[in-house]
C-alpha cells in the first residue's frame, strides 16, 4: 500500500529538486571541442573531439532525449554560453557513438546532479561530491552497494 502524502510542501519542493541539474564546461573543455588531430590516414580527419561526443551522449542519458532533439539543445547550452562552438550534427552522434566507448556511472544520489566537463574530460557527480572534489573538502561518506547499482568514490 502507497504512504499517503502529507507534508504537500516538502513534497512539491522535492518534486522541484528532481530536475535541478548543473553543467559546467570549463574554458579547456570549449577549447579542445574541435578534434585538431590528424589521424594520419586517408580521408577527413574527425571534426569533433571524442570529448565533445562523450558530452553529448551524457547529455543524451542523463535527459533521455532523441538525437535530433539532443543536437537543438547542445546548441542551446551552447549559444547560452556565448560559446561560438556548434553541436556535432545527429547522423555525427549515431556513427561515432558505435565507435566511442562512453561509461556512464550512475548517481548514488538523489538530490542534484553535476556534470563537469573539463580537458581532461567528463564526470557526473551526485550532490556534494563535485563541491568535496573541487575544494577537497572531507565528507564521511558512507555508500551501500548492490549487484544493480554502480559505486565508487
Amino acid at each position: 500500500m502507497k504512504k499517503k502524502i502529507r507534508n504537500w510542501s516538502q513534497y512539491n519542493r522535492a518534486l522541484v529538486q528532481r530536475g535541478n541539474i548543473n553543467i559546467w564546461l570549463s574554458d579547456s573543455a570549449i577549447s579542445k571541442w574541435q578534434n585538431n588531430e590528424k589521424h594520419g590516414g586517408r580521408g577527413r580527419s574527425n571534426y569533433y573531439s571524442d570529448l565533445a561526443i562523450e558530452t553529448c551522449l551524457t547529455l543524451r542519458a542523463v535527459f533521455h532525449l532523441p538525437l535530433r532533439a539532443l543536437e537543438g539543445f547542445v546548441n542551446s547550452l551552447l549559444t547560452m554560453m556565448d560559446a561560438s562552438l556548434q553541436s556535432p550534427g545527429y547522423s555525427c552522434l549515431c556513427k561515432r557513438s558505435k565507435t566511442l566507448d562512453v561509461q556512464y556511472r550512475k548517481s548514488a544520489s538523489k538530490g542534484f546532479i553535476d556534470i563537469v566537463v573539463d580537458s581532461t574530460g567528463l564526470e557526473v557527480y551526485g550532490n556534494g561530491e563535485w563541491h568535496t572534489r573541487k575544494h577537497r573538502a572531507t565528507i564521511a561518506l558512507s555508500r551501500r552497494c548492490d549487484k544493480s547499482r554502480y559505486c565508487g568514490c
